[in-house]
């Protein structure tokens, strides 16, 4: 299959220490292996690692958009409440429509989880045809939320015009309502 035809699937690692390889991406590893597990139609990875601060996830958020053609993206990291925690910034400088009810459901299996959930700020939102989803950096809590929320996305990506994915019934029950 050409790969102009396969769904693109961004995933941007947020994180200082990663970026300088100091430290593994085990946080953009945890969301392939989701990925890998969740999906059944064909895709292409895209793939980076930046620093925190607005600036630098702005910039990689709108080149993975609109220069890679990602239809879904998905960033780890920066979501908490240090200083350098800048990722729901610089999505919404970036995005058009933001949609909340993907943080407000990552929060609440969150809270099942572990009660330092509610320092969580996640947010989603689109940009042209592209999906944006601020996940949290611990790979136990990506699980969590990519299991919450991605029964919309394949939905949400219908909607907002972007290439059509299709997802695992044994491992993830999508919604599209019936025509």
């Amino acid at each position: 299959m050409p790969d102009n035809l396969l769904a693109r699937i961004g995933v941007l690692t947020i994180s200082d220490r990663a970026s300088r390889g100091e430290y593994e991406d085990v946080s953009g590893k945890a969301i392939n292996d989701f990925l890998a597990r969740v999906m059944q139609s064909n895709w292409v990875a895209v793939v980076r690692i930046v620093p925190d601060g607005i600036e630098s996830v702005a910039q990689a958020l709108t080149e993975m958009v609109d220069r890679e053609g990602c239809d879904l993206l998905l960033t780890t990291g920066g979501t908490g409440p240090a200083p350098r925690d800048l990722t729901p910034e610089a999505t919404r400088m970036v995005i058009t429509r933001e949609l909340e009810g993907f943080g407000e459901l990552m929060r609440r299996v969150s809270l099942e989880q572990v009660p330092t959930a509610i320092l969580s700020r996640q947010t989603a939102g689109t940009r042209g045809k592209c999906l944006i989803v601020n996940l949290p950096g611990r790979p136990s809590a990506i699980d969590v939320c990519l299991n919450a929320v991605f029964p919309a996305v394949p939905y949400c990506l219908d909607l907002i015009g972007a290439r059509r994915m299709e997802v695992n019934p044994d491992v993830c029950i999508a919604f599209r309502p019936a025509v």
